[in-house]
C-alpha cells in the first residue's frame, strides 16, 4: 500500500512557475513508476508526465513539453513536477499516481495509487 500526498499548488500569474511535490509512504518507492495527471473543471483527467523508477526515462504530454519537467528523488520518496511558463489553460487539479511496474508508458487506468490532488490556478 502506498499513500501519496501532493503539495505546492497555488495561484500564479500567466508566465509564472510552480513546483509540485508528491511524497510517498512506504519503503519501495523506487519500484514504482510515477505519473502526474490533471483535471480541469468540466474536463476529463488527462496525462501530464511520467517517470521511470530510476528517473532515466521521462514522458510528457505534448501540451506541456518544453515547459514542465518531472523528476524524482528516491532517497526522499518524492516525485516533482516543475512547471514553467504557465498558461491559464494549465489551471487544474494536479494528481500524482504510482504503479509498481517496469513500463513507463501506461494508461492512467493502470495506476494503482493516487494522491488527493493539489489545485493549480493560473490567472491571465
Amino acid at each position: 500500500q502506498v499513500q501519496l500526498v501532493e503539495s505546492g499548488g497555488g495561484l500564479v500569474p500567466a508566465g509564472g512557475s510552480l513546483r509540485l511535490s508528491c511524497a510517498a509512504s512506504g519503503r519501495t518507492f523506487s519500484t514504482y513508476v510515477m505519473g502526474w495527471f490533471r483535471q480541469a473543471p468540466g474536463k476529463e483527467r488527462e496525462f501530464v508526465a511520467s517517470i521511470s523508477r530510476s528517473g532515466g526515462t521521462l514522458y510528457y504530454a505534448d501540451s506541456v513539453k518544453g515547459r514542465f519537467t518531472v523528476s524524482r528523488e528516491n532517497a526522499k520518496n518524492t516525485v516533482y513536477l516543475e512547471m514553467n511558463s504557465l498558461k491559464p489553460e494549465d489551471t487544474a487539479v494536479y494528481y500524482c499516481a504510482a504503479k509498481m511496474t517496469i513500463f513507463v508508458k501506461i494508461t492512467q487506468e493502470d495506476y494503482d495509487y493516487w494522491g488527493q490532488g493539489t489545485q493549480v490556478t493560473v490567472s491571465s
